[in-house]
């Protein structure tokens, strides 16, 4: 038996491969035909065959599998609130902008804002565009209001679906004689996240918004009551430039309404989230228990929806009223839905 014939006979071979032992050691004449040998040194016969570890078992797909599950329970919440965060940003960054309009705008008018008795004037702001309706003006650009363009901020990113329906008289809007803009019919948002958004119907091109005004300074004095207006003074609003605690009087707010605010202290929260009320347009849960405002001081913050009872909503208006701590008021006098919300 030569030398190549007395190493293939120490070798173990069969039809399913080289059999392998505790000692392998690697032979320079152990491949030949093309078949692969595993010479080895004598040591316990095993009976186990030859096993190919490349692949996965059952097990540790389910493993794997369930990993995969645990990091997406995981990410998912933070990435809605990312998303969430982000979309409240961008309603703070819009409603820095339209300070900016107001600012530019008192400024221009030694301090005060359009007005009317009912406090409605300001709407065409927020519109962008002043429209006559008996007589439009075609040279007058549609989509600006004294050089101000608002079509990209009129709505906070949360808020941008109305009511598919055409409700032209739903509610109407008065405005100054001195604009003589006529009637114009709006429809209210809802408090909810239904169809937040508010749109103006009436007149044509249509407007849809979701930030809101405070009324009382549109109105002649800041005063939420008037008794006796004089007729030269009804269209002159108050002097914002000489008003006290400029950071706590809101201005421009998250809204389901052009426009709202409270008539007293007094006035509690909408019972539900449902469908907007003029008192409380702005107690809408957009930015999870908070909207987004901009003061007198052309600040902007985040408010909670209880605080919106401490602000200054008008010259008389008691921050320290039944609605708040200070007032006595108590976590079952909130509706349902907003007694798990910050008390203020």
């Amino acid at each position: 038996m030569g030398k190549r014939e007395s190493h293939r006979a120490k070798c173990r071979l069969d039809s399913r491969g080289p059999q392998w032992c505790p000692n392998p050691i690697t032979s320079p004449l152990a491949s030949t035909g093309g078949i692969h040998h595993q010479c080895c040194h004598p040591g316990p016969r095993s009976g186990a065959s030859f096993v190919n570890s490349s692949g996965f078992t059952l097990i540790e797909l389910l493993v794997v599998i369930a990993i995969i599950a645990l990091l997406m329970a995981l990410l998912v919440p933070a990435l809605s609130r990312a998303r969430k965060q982000a979309k409240a940003m961008v309603c703070q960054a819009r409603l820095k902008q339209w300070g900016t309009i107001l600012a530019l705008y008192a400024q221009d008018n030694e301090g005060r804002f359009p007005c009317n008795l009912s406090g409605t004037a300001g709407t065409w702001l927020l519109r962008g565009a002043l429209l006559n309706v008996n007589n439009k003006d075609a040279n007058v650009p549609q989509d600006s209001f004294f050089h101000f363009r608002t079509k990209n901020i009129a709505c906070c990113p949360v808020a941008t679906r109305y009511y598919p329906i055409d409700w032209d008289s739903s509610f109407p809007i008065s405005m100054p004689t001195s604009l003589s803009v006529g009637q114009a019919y709006i429809q209210l948002g809802t408090l909810d996240l239904s169809y937040p958004a508010w749109v103006i119907n009436v007149p044509a091109p249509r407007c849809v918004g979701s930030y809101g005004l405070n009324r009382f300074l549109f109105r002649p004095h800041f005063q939420s009551t008037l008794t006796f207006v004089p007729p030269a003074e009804s269209t002159r609003g108050a002097d914002i430039f000489s008003l006290a605690g400029k950071a706590n009087i809101p201005v421009i707010l998250d809204s389901a309404a052009p426009e709202g605010g409270p008539p007293s202290a007094s006035n509690g929260p909408p019972l539900d989230a449902s469908f907007g009320k003029l008192a409380w347009p702005f107690c809408v849960s957009r930015h999870d228990g908070f909207v987004n405002g901009v003061f007198l001081d052309w600040s902007v913050r985040k408010i909670g929806l209880k605080e919106l009872w401490k602000l200054k909503w008008f010259r008389d208006f008691d921050a320290n009223g039944p609605w708040t701590q200070a007032g006595g008021v108590k976590p079952d006098d909130w509706p349902l839905w907003m007694r798990g919300m910050k008390d203020y």
